[in-house]
């Protein structure tokens, strides 16, 4: 794939904290703690704890441990919206697509201990990893729509989880790829691609497919009638 050589990637670095919002202060102490242990083991007041507030300031900004992983995909959301590439407007859908995801692992460097960590937890309690999907697919819907590529409707909807899957596959690959060019994940993000493109010309043909079964025998059924009434005079 051209852009894998083109595009030069940006070694994983430490960033500074988001912020000293308790908002931010919080997702930071949870990203930390998630990088050491697992996301069951994690309470609130731990978190409390670690980014110096008190639970009552905790509670006033989330609910839960997983509202905060929800806040820091959020986040990342932002990052990859706010980092677009105007030189890849003019590239096909698929670059589009490419560029943004490159971009959302680049963002998630950072925290790539922690990121090995929850999706370690996700494989050992479906609930976890279903809230995670929900999550993951909300955030295609927004890489989608920031490569060009459509993403409302039924049609929307299938395109943005199939996006998540193929991009949980993607980090699966990534969290072990510690080369600085990440050409294993790059690999494995345009295999990914390859798979979508095909299966978005399948979901092509299969939205078309009510027009062919209802409007063809009802076309049928209507010439015979014709037929009929023309006998009939």
């Amino acid at each position: 794939m051209a852009r894998k050589t083109k595009r030069a990637r940006k070694a994983p670095a430490s960033l500074p904290p988001r912020g000293n919002s308790d908002r931010d202060r919080a997702i930071d102490a949870l990203m930390a703690l998630l990088a050491e242990q697992s996301f069951d083991d994690i309470g609130l007041a731990e978190v409390a704890g670690r980014a110096g507030l008190k639970l009552s300031e905790l509670r006033a900004e989330f609910g839960s441990t997983l509202a905060i992983v929800g806040a820091h995909i959020k986040d990342i959301d932002r990052a990859v919206l706010a980092g677009g590439n105007a030189d890849m407007a003019e590239e096909p859908p698929r670059e589009r697509l490419f560029d943004v995801l490159m971009r959302r692992l680049e963002a998630l460097a950072p925290y790539k201990d922690a990121m090995r960590s929850l999706l370690r937890s996700a494989r050992r309690r479906p609930a976890l990893a279903l809230a995670l999907n929900a999550m993951a697919v909300r955030s295609q819907t927004w890489m989608l729509e920031a490569a060009g590529i459509g993403a409302s409707g039924a049609k929307g909807a299938l395109r943005a989880q199939g996006a998540a899957l193929m991009f949980a596959r993607v980090l699966g690959v990534w969290l072990d790829d510690d080369e600085p060019g990440l050409d294993r994940t790059m690999a494995a993000l345009g295999r990914g691609l390859s798979s979508a493109e095909r299966w978005a010309g399948f979901l092509d043909d299969l939205c078309a497919l009510p027009k062919c079964v209802l409007h063809g025998p009802r076309r049928r059924r209507r010439a015979r009638d014709e037929d009929a009434e023309a006998e009939a005079a």
